[in-house]
């Protein structure tokens, strides 16, 4: 990987752990749309992060599920829940975000911390398996 690329994907999952940080904040804060928005954002820039190993960088969000899914998944770097913690996070991000009648309640965003916090902590653990990343 090249000095660049390695900047770049440092830089997202720098801003991966910010988007956590500041979810697990508007959560304490009661703020569970907001919270869900940011843990979203946090596992989308941690997928970019792993992208980039592949030589690959999404260009939509849908893109990015996509990419992840025939590159981590099927290939069986990551396990199939965190494909499902991807999409399960995208759409509850769409629905806070977007829809003014939500069911984001405290126990979606909840789960929307715990699913991006596991897929935060497995990429940065798969970039320190394949030597990308060190501590």
């Amino acid at each position: 990987m090249d000095r660049a690329t390695r900047e770049l994907m440092l830089a997202y999952l720098q801003k991966a752990e910010k988007k956590l940080s500041v979810a697990k904040k508007l959560f304490l804060d009661g703020e569970y749309e907001d919270a869900v928005s940011r843990a979203y954002y946090s596992a989308f820039l941690a997928t970019q992060a792993l992208l980039l190993t592949e030589g690959h960088k999404a260009e939509s969000h849908k893109g990015a599920i996509t990419l992840f899914s025939l590159l981590f998944v099927k290939t069986g770097k990551f396990e199939k829940n965190y494909g499902k913690f991807l999409i399960n996070l995208k759409d509850d991000r769409e629905i806070s975000d977007y829809e003014v009648f939500s069911y984001i309640d405290r126990e979606t965003s909840e789960t929307a911390l715990r699913e991006a916090e596991e897929f935060l902590l497995k990429t940065k653990k798969y970039l320190k398996e394949i030597k990308v990343l060190t501590d």
